[in-house]
């Protein structure tokens, strides 16, 4: 925590301000195998609040299922990871971290809509069976106009090309306006001019709004461009580049629909 003395009818009073560096994932000595084969080995990493953090290595370093093993998809075979403070063997505030997986994880013949997609990112343990509330519906609009999809909101998930597809995930992870946005190869199967628009989009939410992001990526120039050519930390063939954003106070803008100006 941090002080701001600020005046107020002539006296100085203290005001508490949340440091915004604070821990958002933990590793410790954490470790992983299939079979007889170790992928991840003690690695210990961690990342701050409104860190970006880019994940870089080759086929089969373990850099999905590191991704696997922080949104609870995989147990660590060793070792420990802690999400905002707390074991992810007790962790349950999940609508807390969006995640998009590899493309490859989706099944286009998917009878859904648009729409339908987008709003599954609001279901959880909590509210599995709560009916969709007005708010809950702008939400959904709000990621599908920041996501300039909008127009395809009635659509079939599977009648969409795979960049579209693509941003229909992105809209789905961020439905929550998460703190943690984890991202694996997001940007597999999409045009190269949308490439860069999703590449801008996202260091946009980094630097003005309190998001941390984790992303795995082949495209080595744009993410060594944004974070540095100089690894934080290597693990066997894990590479972890980080770049630290603004501190708290420069930037209060959290919703969505600020980002909306940088993308139409």
């Amino acid at each position: 925590m941090q002080s701001l003395y600020i005046m107020k009818g002539g006296f100085a009073m203290q005001q508490i301000m949340p440091l915004c560096h604070d821990p958002i994932i933990e590793i410790e000595k954490l470790s992983f195998s299939y079979g007889d084969q170790r992928v991840i080995e003690n690695l210990d990493f961690m990342v701050k609040e409104r860190d970006f953090v880019g994940i870089i290595g080759s086929n089969g370093a373990g850099k999905t299922t590191l991704l696997r093993m922080l949104v609870g998809l995989l147990p660590p075979a060793q070792g420990d990871i802690k999400l905002f403070g707390q074991s992810i063997r007790r962790f349950k505030d999940w609508e807390r971290i969006g995640y998009v997986p590899q493309k490859n994880a989706f099944n286009p013949l998917f009878p859904a809509t648009v729409r339908e997609v987008v709003m599954s990112g609001l279901y959880n343990n909590k509210n599995m069976f709560r009916r969709m509330t007005r708010k809950s519906q702008q939400q959904c609009t709000d990621a599908l106009e920041v996501m300039r999809i909008e127009d395809l909101a009635n659509k079939r998930i599977g009648q969409l090309s795979g960049g579209q597809q693509q941003r229909v995930f992105l809209a789905r992870a961020l439905i929550n306006h998460p703190d943690l946005l984890i991202l694996d190869e997001p940007t597999v199967g999409i045009d190269a001019e949308s490439q860069a628009s999703f590449f801008e989009l996202i260091t946009h939410m980094h630097e003005h709004h309190r998001m941390t992001f984790l992303m795995v990526s082949h495209d080595m120039d744009r993410m060594e461009n944004y974070l540095g050519s100089e690894a934080a930390a290597t693990n066997g063939k894990i590479n972890f580049h980080v770049r630290h954003s603004h501190e708290v106070e420069d930037c209060a803008e959290t919703n969505l629909q600020h980002t909306t100006a940088l993308v139409r």
